[in-house]
C-alpha cells in the first residue's frame, strides 16, 4: 500500500529543495539576460546558445510557481528578466519566434518551430497573471493568434517538405493546444476557448487516437485523417500520448465531462502497456506501429520527460476515477523513475538513459532539456497527492 503522505513530502521536497534552486542559481545569465540551459552535471555552462522554447518554458515555470505557490520575489524576478530578454530578442517584431539565439540575443535559427511560439504564449500568459502587465498579456494573445493561423502548416515558409506529394499533419500541435488553451484561458474570449477546446479534443481523441490499432496514438496522419504507411505515419511516441492524456483529463475536469476523463484513463493504460519495455523496464522513446525498425536511432532510449509525464497521467487517472490499474502502474513507474533518473549526488535529474537504464549523457540541461518537465512534473504530482490525501485517497 502506497504511503501517500510520504510520497507527497518526497515530491514537494525534491521540487523546492533540489530542482528549483538548481535552475534559479545556475541558469540565469546575469550579464545579457535570459537563461543558460546547456548545464553539465554540476550546473556549469558548457554552451551559451539560447533556445527560445526553453527560455519560454523557464519564464512560465517561475511565473507559475509565483502564481500558484508562493509570492517569492526571486521567482518573479527570474521570470521577468527572462521575459524581457525574449521580448527584446526572441521574435521578429511580428511575433514569429526564433528557434535559437546567441548568448546576447542575435537570431541563429529561423522561426520554423511551432514550440517556440507555444511556449512564448504560455510564458507571457502566466507572467501577465503574476504582474498584471498588459503588454505581456498582449504578447500572449498575439502569439496565440499566430499559432492558430499556422495550424495547417506550422513551419510555414520554413517547411522543407515538397508541397503536395505527401501532406501529413502532426499530433504535436493539437496536443499542446489542449494545455495551452487552459493556460491562457484568462486572455481569450469564450467563443475562442470553446472552439479551440472542442477542436483539440476531437483531433486528439477521435483522429490521432486509433481504435483499429488497439487504442494507441500515432504521431502523423494524412491530412484527411487516414493512416500513412511511411516512417512518419507509423511513428508512435508513447510519451507524447501519455502527456496528452493528462491534458485531456484536465479538460475533462474543466468541462465536467466524465466520459472524456474515463476515455483518457483507458488510453493511458493502453499506452503504458504498449510502450513499456518488458525486458529492462521503462518506456520506449519511439516505436513503429507495425513493429518495423524505427528510423530514429535513439528509439530505445529512456528519456526523463516521457517517464515524468506518464507519472502525472497515471496519478491523475487514479485520483479522478479510482482506477487501481493506474495506481499499480504509478507505483511501478515511480520506482523505476526515481531509481534511474534521480542523480543522488548533484541536483536535477538525468535526461537520457540507455535501454538498460544507464546514464548516456552527463548533463542536466541542453538543447532539448531545460527547466520544465522535471519541475512541472514534481509540482503536478505533489499537488495531486495533496488532493488525494485531503480527500482520503479519493
Amino acid at each position: 500500500m502506497l504511503d501517500y503522505d510520504k510520497l507527497e513530502k518526497q515530491y514537494k521536497s525534491e521540487l523546492l529543495e533540489n530542482v528549483v534552486p538548481f535552475w534559479l542559481t545556475k541558469s540565469q545569465d546575469e550579464e545579457f539576460g535570459g537563461y543558460f540551459t546547456c548545464l553539465d552535471r554540476k550546473g556549469n555552462v558548457y554552451d551559451e546558445d539560447k533556445f527560445v522554447w526553453l527560455q519560454g518554458r523557464e519564464v512560465w515555470l517561475f511565473s507559475m510557481l509565483y502564481n500558484k505557490m508562493d509570492k517569492k520575489k526571486e521567482w518573479l524576478d527570474c521570470a521577468i528578466q527572462g521575459a524581457e530578454f525574449m521580448k527584446k530578442h526572441a521574435h521578429d517584431r511580428d511575433y514569429n519566434w526564433y528557434f535559437s539565439l546567441t548568448r546576447d540575443g542575435k537570431p541563429l535559427v529561423e522561426p520554423y518551430n511551432i514550440f517556440s511560439y507555444t511556449f512564448a504564449a504560455m510564458a507571457f500568459g502566466q507572467l501577465s497573471l503574476a504582474t498584471g502587465n498588459e503588454e505581456y498579456a498582449e504578447i500572449a494573445r498575439k502569439t496565440f493568434e499566430k499559432i492558430i493561423s499556422k495550424r495547417d502548416n506550422p513551419k510555414g515558409k520554413w517547411n522543407k517538405a515538397y508541397p503536395g506529394t505527401r501532406n501529413l499533419k502532426s499530433f504535436s500541435l493539437p496536443m499542446i493546444l489542449c494545455n495551452l488553451t487552459l493556460e491562457i484561458e484568462h486572455l481569450l474570449d469564450n467563443d475562442t476557448i470553446e472552439k479551440t477546446m472542442n477542436e483539440c479534443i476531437h483531433e486528439v481523441m477521435e483522429v490521432f487516437l486509433r481504435p483499429e490499432l488497439g487504442g494507441i496514438i500515432v504521431e502523423n496522419l494524412n491530412v484527411d485523417g487516414s493512416l500513412s504507411d511511411t516512417f512518419e505515419g507509423r511513428l508512435v511516441n508513447p510519451g507524447h500520448g501519455l502527456e496528452s492524456m493528462w491534458f485531456i483529463m484536465d479538460l475533462g475536469v474543466r468541462l465536467n465531462r466524465k466520459d472524456l476523463i474515463e476515455k483518457a484513463v483507458e488510453t493511458t493504460l493502453t499506452l503504458m502497456e504498449y510502450g513499456w519495455d518488458k525486458k529492462y523496464g521503462g518506456i520506449f522513446y519511439f516505436m513503429d506501429r507495425k513493429g518495423f525498425p524505427p528510423q530514429q536511432l535513439e528509439w530505445d532510449q529512456k528519456l526523463w520527460w516521457v517517464h515524468i509525464e506518464a507519472l502525472i497521467a497515471l496519478l491523475k487517472g487514479y485520483q479522478l476515477t479510482g482506477s487501481e490499474e493506474c495506481l499499480t502502474w504509478f507505483e511501478k513507474l515511480h520506482d523505476y523513475t526515481w531509481k534511474h533518473f534521480k542523480d543522488t549526488e548533484y541536483p536535477e535529474w538525468w535526461g537520457y538513459l540507455s535501454r538498460e537504464g544507464n546514464v548516456l549523457l552527463d548533463l542536466k540541461g541542453g538543447k532539448w532539456k531545460g527547466c520544465f518537465h522535471v519541475p512541472r512534473g514534481l509540482y503536478q504530482i505533489w499537488k495531486t497527492l495533496e488532493q488525494i490525501n485531503y480527500t482520503g485517497n479519493l
